[in-house]
């Protein structure tokens, strides 16, 4: 703006306050009287002392008979005001009109040379009554034409008296006297701001004071009620756009203050049916909707001003910043005022404004998202003003782009702008592809995130829309990666308050079509985010589960990430919890039990597999072992698990998760997870894993095509794992068809130069097996009967060295089979289980374990056989006095069941492994019975042996079997057992009545009811 000009919105205001209902004062406004410059002529050439006298004269005149004036004109006359009119050649009978006397006071006031003159005759004005609006109006156009020539005396004034009293008047009079203060203190400012803009029309005039007389005005709009009656709330709006058109400008601040105050006032009014049932019912209260409408146009004015002083985007970002809390008001109508302003604003800028090109906020965005939230409001005109005000903010930007003409996207949105409701969806498709095609990145991902924090948010309309919004700008082509970490970081913070199912399910499409497009950046910041624990982040990750290509992107990056694996030096000088790696590790392990990826994990298996043996390696070499074995293994959840165990509950539930739980249990019977704890044993350990996933064809192709490459790896630990896996598999008897002897040949000669000792030892081992040397076969095998022969003879020495040594012999053999000695073998080992020295019972047992692990097909059926007759007395042995033949036992035992294939042989593990007490010796017996439905005589022929047993708790153990037949297969035993049977059980019975064993003394009263009931139903 130049100096010495008035805007057009200026002007605008100029006669929106010329047109303010000020009384009396009307006349004196529109034109300067006739006889003003003759008068004024006089008063400069009145000595000082008569100027005094005259405008004492007028003020003790004034003030005498102002409680008389609530009419017009007074019918008393005053000698000295006549005789002061006849010397200024004025008619001397307007001595009674009141108006024509404030004018008279002000005008000698404009004329006055001596400053402490105009301050004193000044404050003996304002000292008069202010009770009439006739009187009011009078002392404010006296001000006023006093401020044309001291305007700095008339400011300083009136901001002390502000501060004196006006404030001491309104405490004591809060209700009539405090409407009068308001009355007179807004026409005094009205007249100031006109002598203030015509003074700007003529010169560069600074009034300094414009910050204190607008906080003022503002004190007074935000203490009125909020209400309609006046033409009050329009006049102080409309005064304040003044003012803001004056030198010095509003300053941000007082800017933010004055829009607040404004937009409060305004919007806040109760809905337009209130007002009119609210406002008094007298004859001279205006039209309520002709006010309401006058001050929703000055609120305009106020709001278009600002923009034509800065026409900007960042100032039209500035001015929507003040309107969002409206426009997320939970009442209708708020929303609604709110929105009808900013439409009226931005099309007053797209119609009368040009904005300067170079500012790009990217606050814009944020404001975007607010206004497109309310496409779908329940009030028909917030959908439309909020869709419009959408279109004339993009509209602006690609103006400011300058591509409007180049933009079809842009004539796509307009086209569609009032377009039916069945077009809905591509409005929004449209619109989407606009915001692209039209926002920076910056711009685009705060209105993003505007979307998800709308998420959560309690108006159903709202947060659908938010959804909906949000999966359309993920799944539009060409998403820019950059955005990625912002909007994942925002999904992430408001999952926890996101409580819709329908929501939910959209962002985890959202998330998926982000991760169809950027899947390394997804996996990088989900990564990031917190611990893998963590239950909210699992949702993002199960979101990309619903796509198989990008799950599969998911479990590599994952894989890759957790092979980052930073130097010992590194970690003595950083903390190791937040390392890439141990994150994508944690990730893993929480991902295995995750039922979204377990067919990604099934296809990745040899990968991960690899990938965790090494990682545990690693952990193990840099001594991150801490709380390696402190937990139990069925309550993981009782306190965060260190590195090295959540790697090995990793590979355990690799394992346990698919389809080869088996694989798992066999290890854990046998105590084989525990190898894995220190680095002396891992080999062993890898070993023993390889060698029950070659006995179960456990992924054998895959995992040896991933040893083979693990083998060729330049890291250490990758050699090792790769020949321990390599070495055991050549046992497998399906190797052949997945390898060519040469491949294993050149691998394992490959390993003899490496620089580890352990691997040259691995690969000399595997030259050696029985697969490429089969001469070798027929040698073991008479070792094998050598040995067993041996065994047999009770003199031998040494049994359980002898077994030991039969073990390795039979997993040299491996996949060649034994032939029929194996059965005679397994045969002669039963008889071993009741040897009174507690390491043959275990060394057979184990060994039992193993015949009928390597038996081949050939002689599977006799080898169940052996197995079933293994049962009852493997079942008993659990509670062997040696806790190690217990131990033995269990593990046998589920070899046993896993042969047999028994139907809950996974339950039955579980009993096993973690079970204790009475319960799970009752589950352990209810799954065998079940499982063996009409073998229960079979079951009580064995269990009477040991009944003889010299150990008491064998002993025990047989007769709570019986006892649990007779209780709970009573029905069951009379349609199986036949009369021998019955009167064996009878002698049985009754030879413990006479039992010095007090324990089967019971057992005998408590069963032998049952038994003669037996008898009877058998032998009739």
């Amino acid at each position: 703006m130049v100096d010495g000009q008035v805007p057009g919105s200026l002007g605008l205001l100029i006669v929106e306050a010329g047109n303010l209902n000020l009384g009396l004062l009307g006349e004196y406004l529109k034109i300067h009287p006739p006889w003003e410059n003759t008068v004024a002529s006089k008063i400069r050439n009145m000595k000082i002392t008569d100027q005094n006298l005259a405008l004492d004269t007028i003020c003790h005149f004034l003030d005498k008979h102002s409680q008389l004036w609530e009419r017009q004109e007074v019918s008393y006359r005053n000698a000295p005001v006549q005789k002061l009119l006849e010397f200024l050649s004025l008619d001397s009978r307007r001595a009674a009109d009141k108006a024509f006397l404030f004018y008279l006071y002000g005008l000698i006031l404009r004329e006055c040379l001596s400053i402490e003159q105009v301050q004193c005759h000044l404050a003996s004005l304002l000292e008069l009554s202010h009770q009439h609006s006739s009187q009011r109006e009078g002392i404010a156009l006296a001000v006023g034409l006093a401020s044309t020539k001291h305007l700095q005396e008339v400011w300083s004034l009136l901001e002390h008296l502000g501060h004196t009293k006006f404030l001491r008047s309104a405490l004591l009079y809060e209700d009539s006297q405090d409407e009068v203060l308001k009355s007179s203190f807004l026409s005094a400012t009205i007249l100031l701001m006109r002598s203030l803009q015509e003074a700007y029309c003529t010169e560069s005039y600074r009034f300094t004071q414009i910050p204190e007389l607008t906080h003022c005005l503002l004190d007074i709009l935000q203490k009125e009620p909020i209400s309609l009656t006046t033409f009050f709330q329009q006049k102080v709006i409309l005064v304040i756009t003044g003012m803001s058109n004056l030198k010095p400008r509003f300053k941000p601040l007082l800017k933010s203050q004055v829009l607040h105050a404004c937009l409060r006032s305004v919007y806040m009014l109760p809905v337009t049916e209130a007002l009119k049932s609210g406002s008094p019912s007298l004859e001279q209260t205006p039209d309520i909707m002709v006010l309401y409408r006058k001050t929703f146009r000055a609120l305009d004015l106020l709001l278009q001003n600002f923009i034509s002083e800065n026409p900007s985007m960042d100032e039209i970002c500035f001015l929507l910043q003040h309107t969002e809390h409206w426009l997320e008001s939970d009442k209708s109508h708020e929303r609604s005022r709110a929105l009808q302003s900013i439409f009226l604003l931005l099309q007053f800028v797209v119609d009368s404004l040009k904005l300067a090109k170079e500012a790009v906020p990217s606050m814009l965005g944020h404001q975007i998202g607010l206004l497109s939230l309310l496409w779908q409001d329940q009030d028909e005109s917030t959908q439309q003003h909020s869709y419009r005000s959408v279109s004339l903010l993009v509209y602006l930007v690609y103006q400011q782009k300058g591509r409007l003409v180049e933009s079809s996207q842009w004539n796509k949105v307009k086209s569609l702008e009032s377009s039916v409701s069945r077009e809905w969806e591509m409005k929004l498709c449209n619109m989407v592809k606009a915001f692209k095609d039209s926002l920076t990145v910056a711009q685009h991902t705060q209105l993003i995130l505007t979307l998800v924090h709308n998420l959560s948010s309690c108006n159903y309309l709202r947060c659908n829309l938010a959804a909906k919004l949000l999966l359309m700008i993920c799944e539009e082509p060409g998403f820019r990666k950059e955005q990625v970490a912002e909007i994942l970081q925002g999904l992430f913070k408001e999952l926890p308050n996101i409580h819709s199912k329908s929501v939910q399910h959209t962002i985890s499409l959202a998330t998926m079509a982000l991760g169809t497009q950027h899947i390394q950046e997804v996996v990088e910041v989900v990564l990031s985010l917190c611990h893998p624990s963590e239950r909210w982040i699992l949702t993002l990750w199960k979101a990309m589960a619903t796509n198989c290509h990008v799950a599969r992107g998911v479990i590599i990056l994952l894989y890759i990430k957790m092979r980052l694996r930073p130097c010992r030096s590194f970690l003595e000088f950083n903390c190791p919890t937040n390392l890439v790696s141990l994150m994508a590790l944690g990730t893993i392990y929480e991902l295995l039990y995750t039922p979204e990826y377990r067919e990604t994990v099934l296809w990745a298996f040899a990968g991960i597999l690899l990938g965790l043996l090494t990682e545990l390696y690693y952990l193990l070499e840099v001594g991150l072992v801490e709380g390696i074995f402190d937990y139990e293994e069925d309550n993981l959840a009782s306190k965060p698990l260190g590195p090295c165990r959540t790697c090995l509950e990793a590979l355990k539930g690799l394992f346990w998760t698919n389809k080869y739980w088996e694989v798992f249990a066999v290890v854990k019977m046998v105590q084989g997870w525990e190898l894995f704890g220190q680095l002396e044993t891992f080999p062993e350990g890898v070993a023993l894993l390889a060698r029950v996933m070659a006995h179960y064809n456990c992924e054998v192709k895959a995992v040896l095509g991933q040893a083979l490459i693990s083998l060729k790896s330049s890291e250490e630990r990758d050699n090792i794992v790769g020949i321990c896996i390599i070495t055991e598999f050549l046992n497998s008897p399906d190797i052949s068809q997945y390898m060519s002897w040469k491949t294993v040949d050149n691998s394992l000669k490959m390993g003899l130069s490496n620089r580890n000792h352990m691997v040259r030892a691995m690969s000399l081992k595997g030259l050696g097996s029985t697969l490429l040397h089969p001469k070798k076969v027929n040698l073991l095998k008479s070792k094998l009967m050598e040995l067993f022969d041996n065994l047999q003879k009770p003199e031998f020495k040494d049994p359980v060295g002898l077994m030991e040594i039969m073990g390795q012999v039979l997993h040299c053999l491996g996949c060649q089979g034994i032939g029929m000695v194996i059965l005679k073998i397994a045969q002669h080992l039963l008889s071993l289980f009741t040897d009174e020295r507690a390491e043959v019972r275990k060394g057979a047992i184990f060994l039992f374990g193993d015949v009928i692990h390597h038996g081949s097909k050939k002689f599977q059926h006799s080898l169940k056989n052996l197995a079933f007759q293994a049962i009852i007395p493997l079942l008993f042995h659990m509670v062997d006095p040696c806790p190690e033949v217990a131990m033995k036992a269990k593990s046998t035992f589920l070899r046993c069941a896993i042969l047999l294939k028994w139907e809950f042989r996974r339950e039955l593990f579980g009993k096993l492994a973690w079970g204790q007490g009475l319960g799970a010796e009752n589950d352990i017996f209810v799954y065998m019975m079940e499982s063996n439905f009409g073998s229960y005589q079979k079951f009580l022929s064995q269990a009477l042996t040991y009944l003889n047993s010299p150990h008491r708790a064998l002993k025990l153990a047989a007769m709570k079997f019986i006892g649990g037949l007779l209780q709970d297969y009573f029905t069951d035993l009379c349609f199986y057992l036949t009369k021998d049977d019955v009167i064996i059980l009878k002698n049985y019975l009754e030879a413990f009545s006479y039992d010095s064993d007090s324990r089967a003394r019971k057992f005998f009263l408590n069963y032998w009811n049952d038994v003669v009931e037996l008898s009877h139903y058998v032998i009739n």
